[in-house]
């Protein structure tokens, strides 16, 4: 199985998507992830990332769809895997389509995590003093909605189109969100959006 996570910063993908690929036995691939460790080992891909993370941008997609195109060639990915943080835009969303047609298969499911603006703020205000991390200052993280708003969100009505999206609700604890996670793609496999 193939998962594409979406939904705003701050609205738990990271959270599901590890806990996705572990009831799905697949690699969870976080592209923030990849990145922040780009970033703390200094590689050239880090010192590029560095500026445009901290100002809240979207690391341009030639890096990211050259990252992903690699990560997704790797053995532990063969047989599925749980994508958080791209695509990003339909350029990549595209690209992404591009890699997985010529193995014959495409994504399963895409699920998108419905929280309001105002929970997605106190959440990344509560990570930011938890975790320190420098893309959740007050600033960035109203750039990143911006820049959510702007190039990620189109994203809904592009894989809507395609028959390949759930929305799920992901406000409530974490073992909630999680059911509905698997609700929403047991109604898939059976053909129900």
């Amino acid at each position: 199985m193939r998962v594409v996570f979406l939904g705003p910063p701050g609205s738990g993908k990271g959270t599901q998507a590890t806990l996705l690929a572990r009831r799905l036995n697949v690699p969870a691939i976080s592209t923030g992830d990849m990145l922040r460790l780009a970033v703390s080992q200094g590689t050239p891909l880090g010192v590029k990332a560095a500026s445009v993370m901290a100002a809240g941008r979207l690391v341009p997609d030639d890096v990211m769809i050259g990252m992903i195109r690699d990560r997704i060639a790797m053995p532990d990915a063969r047989e599925g895997f749980v994508l958080d943080g791209f695509p990003r835009t339909v350029e990549q969303a595209l690209a992404l389509e591009g890699m997985l047609e010529g193995n014959g298969r495409g994504v399963s499911a895409v699920l998108n995590l419905s929280v309001p603006e105002p929970a997605v703020l106190d959440r990344l205000a509560g990570r930011s003093a938890e975790e320190g991390r420098s893309d959740d200052g007050r600033a960035t993280v109203l750039e990143r909605l911006r820049v959510y708003h702007e190039q990620t969100e189109p994203l809904i009505g592009f894989y809507r189109q395609r028959g390949l999206l759930a929305d799920v609700d992901g406000v409530g604890e974490v073992p909630e969100i999680s059911e509905r996670i698997d609700r929403a793609l047991e109604g898939r496999a059976r053909g129900v959006a």
